[in-house]
């Protein structure tokens, strides 16, 4: 991490030289290194590795602002980085809302970080593509298998200078029978924790499971969602809804103090528990931030910027470009009924009902529908954040407790903070799954959910 942060530093000191001492500088640099091993018609197709050291810079002088980045790294290219971007700052607009530059603060931590998966090789996660494929008994199936890390450091002229790394293993991939498709997904620090046997059965039990599946009519209906479901409720919390920028604009749904939630709901953002860097873009500590506590909304995510306009401190979330998108909350957990705090899982089972945490919560329901995973979905109203979207890969009717038959797939249309509202929520599974998203360096923590009403509002087709 000594070259990431000589990089930094080098960078605020290029801009003292060229812009002046009054100048007000932040530079971050990160070195990735993403490993992707892709199957499809169960064999592996591709082995890619990517190795990028890259540079953002962001400066404040007379009263401008303006951000450049870049991956040229040498002398002339760090100072080419630092020339841009002065000159992009003497034709920006006056920025009279600059929240100046973090202070010279220590994290609590370094990242979470294992040298086994940064090193990973491509034979380790072949390894567990082929258990994937052979689990799958036959089935048709595709998906990959990565291992990405990062060292990273922040410098500005502030004195602020903070270092990092973390790293990660992810699975995700289908089988395939007859066109009906079953998933299976994880996310860990440690790729000697992906379980490609598991993740394979899992698969093609749903696909199996899933054949013949019948129409029902468009209503509200009873439905336990899987973690993989639940994952797209908090990836639009964090958007829309504790996002400071969506929260001072009141374009969200947050009111600090109110109990908005069920009393089971208890949100927290927590990079330092979960994966990433241990600061943010403007180089704040992270840290473990409740955003509901017992159903209590309490506070939402900030950056400087959006901080001082709320008259608050920033809580460590500050993204690249958050002028446009705000303060994004990255690791957002759902914190499940038991809490375990060990990293251990449900125990599987078989059938459509993969896991013992989700049998659980089917058991309990008259009448309702099991839900594998939303996607395509999009925001209706920002304000309550009412979203349409689709279901997929694997419906199933619950009756008396038990699942009874495959479903077709349906779309929705939501609000979803009133699906999790006081009373809506009937429980929730006891451990938490962290699943891989697209999103850069984000990552999610959900148990699997029992509420009482979804609206779905026909096919998906329609």
């Amino acid at each position: 991490m000594s070259r990431e942060l000589d990089l930094a530093g080098r960078v605020v000191e290029l801009v003292r030289e060229i812009a002046g001492p009054d100048a007000e500088a932040e530079a971050s640099a990160t070195h990735t290194a993403h490993s992707l091993t892709r199957f499809a018609n169960s064999a592996i197709h591709q082995n890619v590795a990517e190795d990028t050291t890259g540079l953002r810079l962001r400066l404040h002088v007379d009263g401008r602002t303006a951000a450049g980045s870049s991956t040229v790294v040498t002398d002339d290219g760090l100072r080419g980085l630092v020339e841009r971007t002065v000159a992009a700052a003497r034709l920006c607009p006056p920025d009279p809302a600059w929240p100046g530059l973090s202070p010279s603060t220590t994290p609590d931590g370094t990242g979470n970080y294992d040298e086994a998966t940064a090193q990973a090789t491509p034979d380790e996660r072949a390894d567990r593509v082929r258990a994937f494929v052979d689990a799958a008994g036959g089935l048709e199936t595709a998906g990959y298998c990565r291992t990405v890390n990062w060292a990273g450091a922040f410098a500005n002229s502030a004195g602020q200078s903070v270092t990092g790394r973390s790293a990660e293993a992810a699975m995700d991939g289908i089988a395939r029978a007859g066109g009906v498709d079953g998933v299976a997904r994880r996310n860990t620090g440690r790729l000697s924790d992906l379980d490609g046997t598991v993740l394979g059965a899992r698969a093609a039990v749903k696909a199996r499971a899933g054949a013949a599946p019948v129409e029902l009519a468009p209503g509200r209906y009873e439905v336990v969602l899987e973690p993989t479901a639940v994952v797209d409720i908090l990836q639009n919390f964090a958007l829309f809804g504790f996002n400071g920028k969506a929260y001072n604009e009141r374009r969200s749904f947050a009111e600090l103090g109110s109990m908005q939630f069920d009393p089971t709901i208890s949100l927290v953002d927590d990079t330092l528990g979960t994966l990433g860097l241990p600061y943010d873009a403007e180089g704040t500590p992270k840290r473990r931030v409740a955003l509901v506590e017992n159903g209590v909304t309490r506070t939402v995510t900030h950056d400087r910027r959006t901080a001082a306009e709320a008259g608050v401190s920033s809580t460590g979330h500050a993204l690249h470009g958050g002028a446009s998108w705000g303060a994004v909350a990255t690791n957002l957990c759902l914190l499940p009924a038991g809490d375990t705090g060990d990293g251990s899982g449900p125990s599987e089972v078989s059938g459509p009902i993969v896991d013992s945490d989700t049998a659980a919560l089917v058991a309990g329901v008259e009448r309702g529908l099991l839900v594998t995973d939303f996607w395509y979905t999009r925001v209706l109203d920002p304000k309550s954040l009412v979203i349409t979207g689709l279901t997929r890969n694997g419906v199933w009717l619950i009756e008396n407790g038990e699942v009874t038959t495959a479903v077709q797939n349906f779309r929705f249309t939501q609000s979803y903070p009133q699906a999790l509202a006081p009373g809506a929520v009937l429980a929730l599974g006891r451990h938490a799954s962290l699943l891989p998203d697209s999103w850069d360096a984000s990552w999610w923590s959900a148990p699997a959910l029992r509420l009482a009403s979804w609206n779905f509002t026909g096919g998906a087709s329609g």
